[in-house]
């Protein structure tokens, strides 16, 4: 992305729903209500974080094997023409968040996008996910 181009609004959060039992519902009020978190949110977000920390080694080895873009990665519509230029074939792997400039046409995204896996979440108008969704693995 070039310095005068307009960033991409950059989102810190995906909304996710769960469900979960009354008694695990229940427990957690327990741990909020006896001040050991701030409320059911934190509880979640430390138990999801501590998972992750236990795992990380696999999700390192992971994104190395797989070779995936870690973190945000935001494909302009000159990135794309410039791929298109050079006969380039895009395959965008990324795991975090995967967003494609509102400017980008259709056409120009069905000539240079190969195939899209994102492991976390792809911003991209309704169109362009429509027409790249037998591309989105």
């Amino acid at each position: 992305m070039t310095t005068n181009e307009a960033k991409p609004k950059l989102v810190d959060s995906e909304k996710i729903t769960i469900n979960l039992g009354m008694i695990d519902l229940g427990q957690i009020d327990l741990l909020v209500s006896e001040g050991f978190y701030s409320n059911r949110t934190d509880l979640i977000r430390t138990a999801i974080r501590n998972q992750l920390n236990t795992h990380a080694d696999v999700v390192r080895q992971t994104v190395a094997r797989r070779s995936l873009v870690l973190g945000m990665h935001h494909y302009s519509r000159a990135d794309l023409e410039a791929a298109q230029q050079a006969g380039i074939r895009l395959q965008i792997q990324v795991l975090g968040m995967a967003s494609i400039a509102s400017d980008v046409t259709v056409e120009l995204a069905l000539a240079t996008i190969e195939s899209i896996s994102v492991l976390g979440a792809l911003h991209a108008s309704s169109a362009i996910k429509a027409a790249l969704a037998e591309r989105i693995l």
